[in-house]
C-alpha cells in the first residue's frame, strides 16, 4: 500500500506540475490580455492550453484514487508537493527566481506533510484500507 502512495502521489505532483506550467505558457504565448475573440482564439491556438487540460483531469482522477485509500489528512498534504517541483521547474524554465521565502516555504510544507503522515496512527490507517 505504501508504493501505492509514493506512486499515486508521484503522479498527482506530475499531473498538477504539467497543468501549472501549460498554463503559465499558453498565457504567456497569449499575450496582451484582452477579453475578445482574437485573444481566445490566441490561447485555444497554443498547444500549450491541451497541456493543462490534461493535467488538470489527470489530476483530478489521481486524486480521486488516493482518496479511495489515502488517509485524508496526509493526502491533503502530500497534494501540495507540486507547488515546490513547480517552484523548482519555473526556476528552470523561465529563469524565475527563489528567494528565502519560497525555500522556507518549500520547508515548511514537507514538515507539515511530514508531521502529518507521522501522526497518523495505525488504526486509521487500516480504516481507509
Amino acid at each position: 500500500m505504501k508504493r501505492f502512495y509514493i506512486i499515486g502521489f508521484l503522479v498527482l505532483m506530475a499531473f498538477d506540475t504539467l497543468a501549472q506550467l501549460s498554463f503559465k505558457m499558453a498565457g504567456e504565448s497569449a499575450l496582451p490580455l484582452e477579453f475578445s475573440p482574437a485573444w481566445l482564439v490566441r490561447v485555444f491556438g497554443q498547444p500549450w492550453i491541451y497541456g493543462a487540460f490534461v493535467g488538470y483531469i489527470g489530476a483530478f482522477f489521481t486524486w480521486m484514487s488516493l482518496l479511495k485509500h489515502a488517509p485524508i489528512g496526509p493526502a491533503f498534504a502530500a497534494s501540495h508537493l507540486e507547488i515546490i517541483s513547480v517552484l523548482a521547474l519555473s526556476y528552470w524554465l523561465f529563469n524565475e527566481p527563489i528567494g528565502w521565502s519560497q525555500i522556507i516555504g518549500c520547508l515548511f510544507i514537507v514538515a507539515g506533510i511530514m508531521c502529518l503522515a507521522v501522526s497518523e496512527t495505525p488504526e486509521a490507517a487500516e480504516q481507509t484500507s
